[in-house]
C-alpha cells in the first residue's frame, strides 16, 4: 500500500512597499505576519529593508553574526535557509535584514528571491511569505515585486505619501508587463489614518479616484500602541489585544485570508 501523499499548496506571497520612507510599511509587515501566524498560517516574513526593523518589532535580537537574507544576493547558493530564524510566536519565523548591507551590493539579479523562495522545501515549510522592502529603486525592491504574487501599498493620508505611491505604480508597470505578469495589486491602505483631518480624507480620495475605490482598503487608524508595541518587540495583537489598532489589524487580517485560503 503506498503512503499517503501530503498536499502541498502553492506558496503565497505578498509584498509591502511604497516608494516613500515613513508610510508604516514595517508596521504593517510585523502586524499583518502575526496575525496570519495567528490563524494557524506558516509564515515567514522576509526584511529586505535594511533598516532591519522587523527583528526589532518581533523581538528578535541580531547581531554581527546573525544570519541574514541579505547574504542571499551576493551568494545566492546558500539558499534561504540559513538566515530564516523562528520567533517567539508560532508559525512565525523571520528572515532578517544585515543592517550593514550597502545598497548596489551583490549580483546584479532581479530573480534571486524568486529561485530561492521557489526551492520545494519552501512551500513545504510555509504557506505565506511577507516582504518589507526598502522604499528605494534598487535591485532589493526589483526582487520583491518580482517574487511576489500580491501587493499591497500603505500609505499615509499626505500629499508626498501619494506621490510615493504614484513613483511605485510607475515601476509596477514595467514589472507587470514584463518579469512578473501574475503580479497582482491587493490594495492600497491608509496607514496612521484619521477621518478627521481633512488633508487625510483629501489624499484617501485621491487614491480611490486614481485607483478605483475598491481597491482603497479599511485603513488602520492612528494609535499610540503601535509605536509602543515595537518599543517592547510585539505585535500589536498581543501587546494591547483591546487596541484600536488591534481591531483594524483583525479586519485586515479577514482581508488576507481571502488571499491567501
Amino acid at each position: 500500500m503506498e503512503p499517503l501523499q501530503t498536499e502541498v499548496r502553492p506558496l503565497q506571497v505578498i509584498a509591502v512597499a511604497n516608494r516613500k520612507g515613513g508610510t508604516g510599511k514595517t508596521t504593517l509587515t510585523v502586524n499583518m505576519a502575526a496575525e496570519l501566524a495567528a490563524q494557524g498560517k506558516r509564515v515567514l516574513l522576509i526584511d529586505l529593508d535594511t533598516q532591519g526593523h522587523c527583528a526589532v518589532g518581533l523581538g528578535v535580537k541580531i547581531t554581527k553574526d546573525t544570519p541574514t537574507v541579505h547574504s542571499l544576493f551576493k551568494y545566492p547558493e546558500l539558499g534561504l535557509q540559513t538566515s530564516i530564524h523562528q520567533t517567539a510566536y508560532e508559525h512565525l519565523s523571520i528572515a532578517p535584514a544585515d543592517p550593514l548591507y550597502e545598497h548596489g551590493e551583490g549580483l546584479r539579479d532581479n530573480t534571486i528571491l524568486r529561485s530561492a523562495l521557489a526551492a520545494p522545501e519552501m512551500s513545504q515549510q510555509f504557506d505565506v511569505v511577507i516582504i518589507d522592502t526598502p522604499p528605494s529603486h534598487d535591485i532589493l525592491l526589483l526582487n520583491a515585486l518580482i517574487s511576489a504574487h500580491w501587493l499591497i501599498v500603505p500609505y499615509v493620508p499626505h500629499p508626498l505619501s501619494f506621490e510615493g505611491v504614484c513613483q511605485l505604480t510607475r515601476v509596477l508597470f514595467k514589472i507587470i508587463s514584463g518579469d512578473n505578469k501574475n503580479l497582482k495589486v491587493a490594495g492600497f491602505l491608509p496607514m496612521m489614518a484619521a477621518e478627521h483631518i481633512r488633508v487625510h480624507r483629501t489624499v484617501k480620495k485621491k487614491v480611490a479616484q486614481q485607483f478605483g475605490a475598491s481597491k482603497v482598503l479599511p485603513g488602520i487608524r492612528n494609535d499610540i500602541s503601535l509605536a509602543e508595541s515595537f518599543a517592547v518587540g510585539k505585535p500589536i495583537r498581543y501587546f494591547a489585544p483591546k487596541s484600536r489598532a488591534a481591531e483594524d489589524f483583525a479586519t485586515l487580517r479577514e482581508f488576507l485570508l481571502t488571499l491567501c485560503p
